[in-house]
């Protein structure tokens, strides 16, 4: 059973025992379990058994555990004007949440 969910302005599509990285979530921490109830879609094994929400499916939510709260590589920024010795070097790290979907329920 598989289902597309909603997190960080961005949509997945997990299965039971899938490990994912997405955007930090808040007050999670590792160890701790983490419900999503924002689920697009909902789809088993066979081809009748596919559920679409508009936009939502109703009662269907997604289980996870955070394994983790971690950074993403650096990203460098470099911005460079020519001929006017003008130059910007910053670089980042996004934060992010290591998940592991425990349970898909329809």
């Amino acid at each position: 059973m598989f289902a597309v969910i909603r997190t960080g302005g961005k949509q997945y599509r997990v299965a039971n025992g899938d490990v994912l990285k997405v955007e930090k979530l808040d007050n999670a921490e590792p160890g701790a379990t983490y419900t999503f109830d924002d689920v697009l879609m909902v789809g088993g094994e066979g081809d009748g058994d596919l559920k679409v929400g508009t936009p939502k499916v109703e009662g269907a939510s997604v289980t996870a555990e955070v394994i983790a709260q971690d950074r993403l590589p650096k990203v460098i920024i470099f911005k460079k004007r020519r001929r006017q010795n003008s130059r910007r070097k910053n670089g980042h790290r996004q934060p992010m949440t290591v998940l592991r979907v425990t349970k898909v329920n329809a």
